[in-house]
Formats: C-alpha cells, structure tokens, sequence
C-alpha cells in the first residue's frame, strides 16, 4: 500500500508538472510566431525588430538559469516554479501594455527571466530534488505532457486573439499562469527534502571545471542551436528544396507528434538504458535525416521531419537524464543550469544565423551545417562513453 501510495504521489507531481510546463511553454516559447503579425502592426514595427528583441531577451534566461538551479538545490523547486508563474503573469501584463519598441523589449524581458526560472531545467531540478537517481521516470513524463506545447499553444493562442484581441489574448495568458499553473504548482508538488551535500568532481579541465560538463555544455549548444534553427525555419528549408508551401507546412507540422512519439519509446523501451545511449541515438538521427533531405529532395519531407522530431524529442529528455546520470542528484540544479547557459546564448541568434545561411548559401548548406553539428555532438558523447563509466546505466556497458 505504502508503495501504491508513494507511485501515486509521484504520478501526482508528474503531471501536474507536465500541465504547468505546457502552460508555460505555450505562453512564451511559442508566442512570438502568432503574435508577431498583429503586434508588429499594432506597434508599427518590422518583423525583424520583433524577433530580434525576443531573441535578444533569451540572454536574461541564460544568466539566470544558474541562479534558479541554485535555489532549487536549496529549498526545492515548489516555490521556486511558483515564483516563476508570477513573472511570467507580470511579463505578459506588460506585453498587453506595450506601445513601442522599449515596452516591448522590457514585456520579452520579464517574459525571459521567469522563462529561465521556470522552464524544463527548473521541472527536472524539481523532480530530481524529489526523487534522487529515481527522477528518470518523471523527466520523461513531464516532456510526454510538454510535448504538445505547441499543439495546445498556438490553437489556444489564435483563438484568443480573434476573440480578444492581442492584448486581451496576453492578459488572457496572464490570468491562466495566476489561477491554473502557480496553485497547481505551489500545492500540488511535494515539499523538497533537505538537499544532498555535492562533492567536488574529480574529472576536471585544467580550468577546475569537470571535461563531462564541457563536453555535455558544448552537446547541448550545439543540439541546442539545430533544434532552435529547424523550429523557426523548417518549412522554408523543405520549400526551398522544392516542395510546395502546403506540403512543406503538413511535414513540419509532424515535428510535434515525432517528439511525443519519440518519448513514448524512450519511456517504454530505453527507460533501462544508460542516458548516454538515449543521447547517441538522438544525436544521431538529425544527422541521417538531413541527408536524406539533401541528397533526396523533398519526396523524404516526411521522413525527414519525422527523424528530426524524434531526435529531438530524445535529446530533451537526455538533457534532464544525462547529468543525473553522470553526476549524481546532488547540485542538480545548479549543474544543469550552467550546463544550459551556453545553449540559450547560443539559441537567441540561432534563427538570424541559419536564416543567413539559408538565404546566401542555399538549403542544402543549411542542412550541411545543421548534420555537421549533430554528427560531431554524436562523436563527443561517444568520446564521453569511453571517458567515464556511466552510473546511471542498470549493468556494466561493453565498449562506447
């Protein structure tokens, strides 16, 4: 019974996570592509100036990631993702209030730091918080709900904006994060035990910082980047190779499910696995989609989308996984945020980057340097694999 009762509290805690974190991606992650056209018209202002001060504001949810890790260590996540719901409401006030250029970029702003305290990094330092080593299974619910973020956010945030308007459609947002997501999560998740003390690693650069946490910092920037990249710009790729904009359209749209679906595996299949394995396989999928898109043309449109999202759709779990694995719960938080500052500094110029690459050099060296960089984050954790003996795997591994 007691078991029973521990699982049920567990499930508890999962999904409510799982909601909160769709809530909180749809809300800001996802808001830029619905709301750029009427808030550019609105405030007068191009596209570009648009993103560009979204993508500048992804530096704020970098620096502050580690800070938010720290605190999670110390007290728990609980109030920690409570605390974000509130900047995230205030950000999204000030979104509604915007009437140029600098309101806009303090909204992007508020919006980005609770984004950095609020996101996965904080729902895994969470769990991880919770539950110890036995927090896999929960990361992996957790993204299995977030999956559809996406799905859920931009229908819910069209609709809004025909019915309200876009300012309405943000206070609209502002109240969900008020009344559904900060009591969900300031009741619904368990109080933090007293946290692990942290020993010093003993795999260190000559810099003191751990070789695994450089090696995993630059896999993450790197699958970061590409994943970034293909969400702002995978349809234009597929049309540009000559699919029509349809077709182009109903293959991107197969990301999200390819995610999901990929997870679902993840979950059933590779639960047991060492977390290095699940990141092999997911760094290894892009590279094989994108040359099958190169080299084939958009008749493997699908194909394509469908490898690409399920990559991805591992590589966010093994994001949560990989350093429990390879560290230990102890200073979870705080590891897993600096380990994820170089991934949203690199991920606020990812669109301008790979859409100058794609307009001068054409899709076929956009897709060059998207597999490039994937197949070389597969070689590192394969150097990793040989570098240190995984203890999150359930029984010695042969080999890399």
């Amino acid at each position: 019974m007691r078991t029973a009762e521990l699982a049920r509290r567990r499930g508890v805690v999962t999904t409510t996570l799982g909601i909160t974190q769709t809530l909180a991606w749809g809300s800001t992650y996802y808001l830029p592509a619905i709301f750029a056209d009427p808030v550019c018209e609105a405030l007068g202002l191009s596209r570009t100036w648009f993103f560009g001060l979204f993508s500048g504001a992804l530096l704020l949810s970098g620096l502050v990631g580690p800070t938010a890790g720290r605190l999670i260590d110390t007290y728990g996540g609980r109030d920690v993702l409570a605390a974000s719901n509130l900047v995230l409401a205030a950000g999204l006030a000030l979104l509604a209030w915007a009437s140029g250029p600098v309101t806009l970029a303090l909204a992007w702003a508020a919006i980005r730091i609770g984004m950095g305290f609020g996101l996965y990094e904080a729902a895994f330092a969470t769990v991880t918080g919770l539950y110890g080593r036995e927090a896999r299974n929960a990361i992996t619910g957790i993204t299995l709900f977030a999956g559809f973020a996406s799905t859920v956010g931009w229908p819910a945030s069209a609709f809004m904006i025909d019915a309200l308007g876009w300012r309405g459609a943000c206070l609209a947002w502002a109240v969900l994060h008020l009344v559904v997501a900060l009591p969900m999560n300031r009741f619904l998740v368990a109080k933090a035990p007293p946290p692990v003390p942290s020993t010093a690693p003993a795999d260190a650069s000559p810099g003191g910082v751990p070789w695994t946490m450089v090696i995993l910092a630059a896999v993450f920037a790197a699958t970061t980047f590409v994943s970034t990249a293909m969400a702002t710009h995978l349809p234009r790729i597929i049309e540009a190779l000559g699919a029509a904009p349809t077709a182009a359209i109903f293959a991107a749209s197969l990301v999200g499910p390819a995610q999901v679906a990929a997870r679902v595996a993840e979950f059933a299949l590779l639960r047991r696995v060492s977390p290095l394995v699940t990141a092999q396989l997911a760094a290894g999928l892009h590279p094989i989609a994108a040359a099958l898109l190169a080299f084939l043309g958009p008749v493997v449109a699908v194909p394509f989308v469908l490898l690409h999202g399920a990559g991805n759709g591992l590589l966010t779990i093994a994001r949560g996984t990989l350093p429990l694995a390879l560290f230990g719960p102890a200073g979870y938080g705080l590891r897993t945020g600096l380990l994820a500052a170089p991934a949203r500094l690199l991920q606020g110029g990812a669109p301008l980057l790979f859409a100058l690459v794609l307009d001068t050099l054409g899709p076929h060296v956009a897709l060059l340097l998207s597999g490039t960089l994937t197949a070389l984050s597969l070689v590192a954790l394969l150097a990793l694999a040989r570098r240190v003996r995984d203890p999150g795997a359930d029984r010695p591994r042969r080999g890399g």
